[in-house]
């Protein structure tokens, strides 16, 4: 047993696969409890795909494609707020319109490229974990540590402005400025995730660890820890599974967090479906 652990580790590319892979699974728990919290699962979905085109432009540029991801995420939330603001439609309704056009935009982009230089993108739709360089391992993890450095600093307020905006507006906080640094957050942790799962899965990583956790525990900052928990032992799960039976890494990591869900969903001590019937069965 202790050696089929230590086995993958004797090669270079799992020991870079495996430190991203936990970096990847902190961050989009940290930063997607926020997103679970405030009902805005859309809004992930919605900057994840919209970051595409940077990704194709940056390439063709040769630029460094973190950088062009970052600012058409960016990008695509200003839109989006200037869409739900100067007309009579609703914020999902334009994150719908935005991500679909932006996705559009990458798809068509990355085809041409392809058709181009003769090469294969599709590893920034799904992610190409076990191909990762020193390079790549560098920038997820400045971008982690920025990204937990101001969540840990700017913890009580935006705490204050997920639960109730209303009253931190009150009490005179920047909410708008806190709104774009959590855009910004977003933006950064799925461009940190790009590498690991690809604009198509790191929803999964943005959502569902703290969806588990939400059912577990009750507390923001409970949710957030616990969360990123589960999002490192199914993404060193997912890894391993991946490495002894041949499967592609990202979708790995997905599946196995999802079956965490789905345990927490059914067994969960306080909202589990099987739980919650015994305990109202024995109430009546």
């Amino acid at each position: 047993m202790l050696e089929s652990l230590i086995e993958p580790l004797q090669y270079s590319f799992m020991q870079r696969s495996l430190t991203i892979a936990i970096l990847v699974g902190i961050i989009c728990s940290v930063v997607g409890s926020y997103l679970m919290v405030q009902r805005l699962a859309l809004l992930g979905d919605a900057i994840s795909h919209s970051v595409l085109p940077g990704l194709a432009i940056a390439f063709l540029l040769e630029a460094n494609i973190f950088v062009g991801a970052f600012i058409s995420g960016v990008f695509s939330t200003t839109v989006i707020a200037w869409i739900s603001k100067r007309s009579l439609i609703k914020e999902d309704a334009a994150m719908g319109i935005v991500f679909s056009a932006f996705f559009a935009l990458g798809i068509t982009l990355i085809t041409i490229i392809q058709k181009d230089n003769k090469i294969d993108l599709n590893h920034f739709l799904f992610g190409n974990i076990l191909g990762v360089t020193t390079a790549d391992l560098r920038d997820t993890a400045i971008i982690g540590a920025f990204v937990l450095l101001v969540v840990l600093l700017l913890y009580k307020e935006l705490l204050f402005y997920t639960f109730d905006p209303l009253g931190a507006q009150a009490a005179g906080l920047p909410v708008h400025l806190l709104n774009f640094g959590l855009m910004v957050l977003i933006a950064l942790t799925i461009v940190a995730s790009l590498k690991a799962v690809g604009v198509v899965l790191v929803l999964a990583l943005l959502i569902t660890p703290g969806a588990t956790a939400y059912l577990l525990v009750k507390r923001l900052h409970q949710m957030m820890i616990l969360g990123a928990v589960i999002g490192v032992v199914a993404s060193v799960s997912g890894m391993y599974l991946s490495y002894f039976f041949n499967l592609p890494s990202g979708p790995a990591i997905v599946l196995v967090v999802s079956g965490f869900f789905v345990l927490a969903l059914l067994f969960s001590p306080t909202q589990g479906i099987f739980t919650h019937s015994q305990s109202g069965k024995g109430s009546v």
